[in-house]
C-alpha cells in the first residue's frame, strides 16, 4: 500500500504534456490559416479599389539575337499577373510571340520572340507595353549575334579565360622558389600583402555583386540576397575550415585559391555577359591588364607554402582552382546569363574571401605571438605588405575598368 501514486500511470503522465504542447503549437497555425481563408474569400481590400492600375514591374533578364530576330527572357514582378499587349522596336510596333502565352504571374518568366531584322553593329531599343499601358524599355547598345554553343566559340572563350584567370595565377606561383629563402620579415610582408589583395577583392566583389543585384528583378530583393548569401558562404567555409583547427600550409593555400577562384568566376560571368550584349570590346590592352591585375593572386596563394615543399601537382591544382573558374564563368555568362545568378556567384565569392582574410590574419597573429607579442603584427613589414597588396590591386585595376 506504499506505492507511489506518481507511478500508477507513467504513460499518461509523460504523454499528456507533449500532447498539450502540440495543441498549443497548432493553435497559431490554425488561426493564421483561418485568417488567410477569410481574406481570400471575402476580399476586404476591394473597398480600397479606386480604379488605379495594379503595380507592375518587368525585368529583362536575357536578350538573344539570331537570324530569326530578337528573343527576350522577361520576369514579372508586379502585384498581379501581367499581360504584354504590344511590342515596339525603335518606336515601331512589331508582331511578337510569347511562350508560355497569357498573363505572366509574379516571379514567373516568359520568352518574347520578335521577328525584327536587327542590323549588325547598330543600336536598337525595345519597348514592352502591358495591357494597362505601362512601358518597359531595354536598350541593345551594339547588335551582335548571341554566341551559340560550338567548339570554336568555346575554345576561343577558354583561351580568353586562361589568359585572364589561369595564366596570371600560374605566373605568381612561379615566384615560389625565389621566395622560399625569405626571412621572417619577408614572410610577414607576403602574408600581409595577401590580406591586402584579398581585402581589395572583397570590396570589389561586394560592389559588383550589389550592382548586378540592382539589375535583377525586385522579387529577389537583391541587396538583402547578396548580404545573406555572402554571410552563409562565410559561415559555411569557416565551419568547414575549422573542423581540425585553423588551416595552415597547403590547406590555407587551397582556401585562398578557392576564394580567388569564386571571384574569378564572377568576373568571367560579367565578361561573358558583356560579349553577349555586344558591349565587350576586349582588346589586347585589356586582356593584358586583367593578366597583370591578377598576377599578385598567385603570390598570395604561394605565401602559406614557403615553409614546406608541396608536390608539383599541388601547384597545378591551385592554379586551376584559382584561375579555371574564369573559363567556366565566361562560358556560362555568354550562354545563360541572368543578373541574379551573377550576383549570387559574386556574393559566394565575397564570403569565401572574407573567410580567407580571417584565416590569414590568424596565421599572422600566431606568428606575432611566437615573436613575443603584437609588435610583429603592427610592424613595418605587416603594414608595408598590407599597403602593397591594396595599392597594387588598385593601380592595376585602372587598366581593366572602362
Amino acid at each position: 500500500m506504499n506505492e507511489n501514486p506518481r507511478n500508477l500511470h507513467p504513460a499518461t503522465t509523460v504523454a499528456a504534456p507533449g500532447s498539450r504542447h502540440l495543441a498549443w503549437l497548432l493553435l497559431p497555425v490554425a488561426v493564421l490559416a483561418a485568417a488567410i481563408l477569410w481574406l481570400v474569400q471575402t476580399d476586404p481590400l476591394q473597398g480600397f479599389n479606386n480604379g488605379a492600375p495594379p503595380v507592375e514591374n518587368l525585368t529583362i533578364e536575357r536578350m538573344v539575337l539570331d537570324q530569326d530576330g530578337l528573343r527576350m527572357l522577361v520576369r514579372a514582378g508586379g502585384s498581379e499577373p501581367m499581360t504584354i499587349a504590344q511590342v515596339q522596336v525603335d518606336a515601331a510596333y512589331w508582331q511578337f510571340a510569347q511562350e508560355p502565352a497569357g498573363a505572366i504571374a509574379r516571379g514567373h518568366t516568359a520568352w518574347i520572340s520578335i521577328p525584327f531584322p536587327w542590323v549588325l553593329g547598330e543600336a536598337h531599343n525595345v519597348t514592352l507595353v502591358t495591357n494597362t499601358g505601362a512601358t518597359f524599355d531595354h536598350e541593345i547598345p551594339v547588335a551582335v549575334p548571341t554566341p551559340t554553343v560550338s567548339s570554336g566559340t568555346l575554345a576561343s572563350q577558354a583561351i580568353l579565360g586562361a589568359f585572364v584567370g589561369i595564366l596570371p595565377v600560374a605566373v605568381g606561383l612561379l615566384c615560389y622558389p625565389a621566395l622560399r629563402s625569405a626571412g621572417r620579415n619577408t614572410m610577414t610582408f607576403l602574408l600581409a600583402m595577401t590580406v591586402g589583395l584579398l581585402a581589395f577583392l572583397l570590396v570589389d566583389t561586394t560592389i559588383e555583386a550589389l550592382e548586378f543585384a540592382g539589375e535583377a528583378a525586385a522579387v529577389f530583393q537583391g541587396s538583402i540576397m547578396v548580404v545573406l548569401v555572402a554571410a552563409a558562404s562565410f559561415l559555411a567555409l569557416m565551419a568547414i575550415g575549422r573542423r581540425n583547427g585553423s588551416p595552415t600550409g597547403l590547406a590555407l593555400a587551397t582556401y585562398i585559391a578557392l576564394g580567388i577562384g569564386l571571384h574569378n568566376f564572377g568576373e568571367g560571368l560579367a565578361i561573358g555577359a558583356a560579349f553577349t550584349a555586344g558591349a565587350a570590346g576586349l582588346g589586347t590592352f585589356l586582356v593584358l591588364g586583367f593578366t597583370l591585375h591578377n598576377v599578385t593572386e598567385g603570390i598570395g596563394i604561394a605565401a602559406p607554402l614557403l615553409k614546406m615543399r608541396p608536390p608539383l601537382l599541388s601547384f597545378v591544382g591551385l592554379a586551376l582552382l584559382a584561375g579555371g573558374p574564369a573559363v567556366v564563368g565566361i562560358w556560362v555568362g555568354s550562354l545563360a546569363f541572368a543578373p541574379q545568378w551573377t550576383a549570387i556567384a559574386l556574393a559566394i565569392g565575397a564570403g569565401a574571401i572574407a573567410q580567407v582574410i580571417v584565416e590569414v590574419t590568424a596565421l599572422l597573429s600566431r606568428g606575432a605571438d611566437e615573436r613575443g607579442g603584437l609588435g610583429g603584427l603592427l610592424g613595418p613589414a605587416a603594414f608595408g605588405g598590407l599597403a602593397a597588396g591594396v595599392g597594387f590591386m588598385y593601380v592595376t585595376a585602372m587598366l581593366v575598368k572602362i
